[in-house]
């Protein structure tokens, strides 16, 4: 009678270990993600239109997924959401990633962490000043629209061809000429002609449609100055991915798909783009900056470690990570990403 007791309490606790593991395990059934204006959030606007992120999650048994999407430009904006809880991916520029990284690392429930790399494009300096043709010509007075001062990509990656151009000890020169506006109200502005802003630093498709405005003309290009590297990432709190693995690597697969996506089929990318953009554009136009050979899409970092190293530097970050595999994701390690 002990015996057939001991069996079943045994049984018992084995049943209760297996029901156990089942909700140890369980992941989220729903994940918000932010995405931003422009062709550099292409993939994601890929993942959305074509549902990839819930494809993934199916394939890999998840079940259902529900998945939300909202529209934040600028680092410092998206990196506020990311720490008061209402995002579990993001894309963003990669100095405003870097940026979080470095100030969170070490702190557990606010850490972050690097999923992949998004897109490559050039940062064009467009004015309707006539007397501006070069970072040199900017004056007191004159105004630079981009997304977000100080930690926005288009804030860094100004810095770092104002060291170039003026020596780097002067890569914060511009900075009191920069004013925070999201790029559709910057193409405004800019066209209109009737604010104060008179620059903007941009990507596309605001940089072309920009210079279709005879008043309009370039001033820099940024690939000229720090190549063509990754300008886009995606991130996470990194104990959302810890508890969430399945769903992490779901997302990953997704943004690949996004990718293959938009290189075997560049005229259905530019339709869903148009589809999906608050600024209105022809697909002509899209596919146009699809096949310039700056514009690129992958899920493995290119060039961080510029950021990086220049972030550090000039006191923007404290803790820089000793590789670009330290602010990502393991599953990345493995590629050949710098």
């Amino acid at each position: 009678m002990t015996i057939l007791k001991t069996l079943r309490a045994l049984t018992l606790a084995a049943a209760a270990l297996v029901a156990a593991v089942p909700a140890a395990r369980a992941e989220v059934k729903e994940v918000r993600i932010s995405k931003g204006y422009g062709i550099l959030y292409l993939p994601l606007i890929v993942m959305e239109d074509q549902k990839l992120l819930e494809k993934q999650a199916e394939k890999a048994g998840l079940g259902p997924l529900k998945v939300t999407w909202l529209m934040l430009d600028g680092g410092n904006v998206i990196n506020d959401a990311m720490m008061a809880g209402s995002l579990d991916f993001a894309g963003t520029g990669a100095p405003g990633f870097i940026t979080l990284w470095a100030k969170a690392k070490g702190i557990p429930n606010v850490e972050v962490v690097g999923i992949s790399g998004l897109s490559a494009t050039a940062l064009w300096m467009n004015t309707n000043s006539p007397n501006i043709n070069s970072l040199k010509d900017f004056k007191a007075g004159d105004k630079i629209a981009l997304p977000g001062i100080k930690t926005s990509l288009s804030a860094v990656v100004l810095q770092m061809m104002a060291a170039h151009e003026f020596g780097r000890e002067n890569y914060a020169k511009l900075d009191p000429l920069t004013v925070s506006l999201p790029h559709p109200e910057a193409l405004a502005a800019l066209v209109g002609g009737k604010t104060e802003i008179n620059a903007h630093f941009t990507s596309p498709p605001f940089s072309y449609l920009e210079l279709k405005d005879p008043k309009v003309h370039r001033v820099a290009n940024s690939v000229d100055v720090i190549g063509p590297i990754t300008l886009d990432v995606t991130f996470a709190p990194k104990k959302f991915v810890d508890a969430n693995p399945k769903v992490t690597q779901a997302f990953l697969d997704a943004l690949d798909e996004a990718d293959a996506f938009i290189a075997a089929n560049k005229q259905a990318a530019a339709e869903i783009y148009v589809r999906n953009a608050k600024v209105k554009t022809s697909v002509e136009e899209i596919l146009e900056m699809l096949n310039d050979e700056d514009t690129r899409f992958s899920t493995t970092p290119d060039g961080i470690m510029q950021f990086a190293d220049f972030m550090h530097a000039a006191g923007s970050i404290k803790v820089k990570p000793k590789a670009w595999s330290d602010l990502f994701i393991p599953q990345l390690a493995s590629r050949k990403g710098s």
